[in-house]
């Protein structure tokens, strides 16, 4: 395989930060020929392109550290620039206490492990894919806060006077919650009571409120999943919030070079496990972890829905195989379908959103 080195005339790593952004250009064999820094905002970014195109006159590719958060402005003013960027992971903690940490020393090394790994990482698009994970992180932020709600609810009642608690606990959560926000004022009663109505009252209105939201923003994300992928929504397992993730996880086609760097992406491509004369293969447990709690999702459906799935875990079990390992090998077989799927859809419609997007 081709790296990078043998590709451009010079790499330009960039260690970002919410204010200020450090840049140091390095040459294909690890030296370095300049390094800057800069503002994160436009006039910075145009410095650091400049700078570039002086020291890196020919070809080159940008190395960016933290893309999805403080480089997110930068990758997308050089992504429009027609420049080539690579995403490299934050730096792991050194390993003694006497290990050096400056910012330029971070740029310095993303730009040298963009040009010793093999494999490089491609930025997420922004654009539609971005536009579903802020309302995926919305929505999960709105139902977390409607769960510890509910929690708080719960703990009202328990504690609450005996004909208030005896009123309440006969009836379900919804109904709980309905009942709560219903409440009126009782005067007549004494200010423990009055002061418990009052605060069952508020914590079951914030809960509809919560709930409403998330099922606001869950209307949201499935029109725009019908718009760029309903095939997804065609499989058993995957609803709106399933499909939106692994939109979201995936980005765009073409940025896994293949369908087993999909699943490793997801943590769902086996990893050996055999010693002596055991011969087995166990679960990845790194990757993407919320595309692999998609999987999981779709798997634990499927496993309880779907009679051809049935027989194929039965199947797996028979050959010796234990309800762990053929749940592995579902997840695997999972991936490779969703993955098929992503790859061959009409990005033509995509560009019609867009088209839509920007005459509104």
């Amino acid at each position: 395989m081709t790296m990078l080195a043998e590709q451009v005339d010079g790499v330009i790593g960039v260690d970002t930060h919410r204010d200020t952004l450090a840049a140091a250009a390095v040459s294909p064999i690890g030296a370095v020929l300049a390094s800057t820094d800069s503002p994160a905002n436009a006039r910075g970014y145009r410095r650091l392109l400049d700078f570039a195109r002086e020291h890196v006159p020919g070809r080159r590719c940008w190395a960016l550290e933290g893309i999805g958060s403080y480089g997110a402005g930068l990758a997308s003013f050089l992504d429009q620039a027609g420049e080539h960027v690579v995403e490299v992971c934050w730096p792991k903690r050194v390993a003694n206490r006497g290990g050096r940490k400056t910012d330029m020393l971070d740029a310095i090394r993303a730009a040298k492990e963009a040009l010793a790994t093999e494999h490089l990482i491609q930025p997420r698009l922004r654009g539609e894919r971005e536009a579903l994970r802020v309302l995926l992180a919305t929505r999960q932020g709105a139902v977390l806060a409607s769960t510890a709600a509910i929690n708080q609810l719960k703990a009202l009642i328990v504690s609450a006077p005996d004909d208030l608690r005896a009123e309440l606990r006969k009836l379900k959560r919804p109904a709980q919650i309905t009942c709560c926000a219903q409440f009126r004022d009782r005067p007549a009663r004494n200010l423990e009571h009055r002061m418990t109505i009052r605060a069952l009252r508020s914590t079951a209105q914030r809960i509809q409120t919560l709930q409403a939201e998330a099922k606001d923003l869950e209307n949201e994300i499935l029109a725009l999943v019908r718009e760029l992928t309903p095939e997804l929504l065609d499989l058993l397992g995957i609803g709106p919030i399933t499909a939106a993730q692994i939109l979201v996880s995936w980005s765009h086609q073409g940025r896994f070079r293949s369908e087993a760097a999909f699943a490793s992406f997801a943590g769902v491509s086996p990893i050996p496990a055999s010693s002596g004369l055991t011969n087995r293969h166990r679960l990845n447990r790194s990757g993407d972890r919320q595309l692999n709690r998609a999987m999981h999702t779709v798997t634990l459906i499927r496993m309880r829905l779907d009679p051809a799935t049935k027989a194929y875990v039965a199947r797996r079990i028979t050959e010796g195989k234990t309800s762990r390992d053929a749940q592995r090998c579902l997840k695997r077989a999972i991936c490779r379908q969703i993955f098929k799927i992503l790859e061959r859809t009409d990005r033509t419609k995509i560009g019609s959103i867009k088209e839509r997007t920007q005459a509104a």
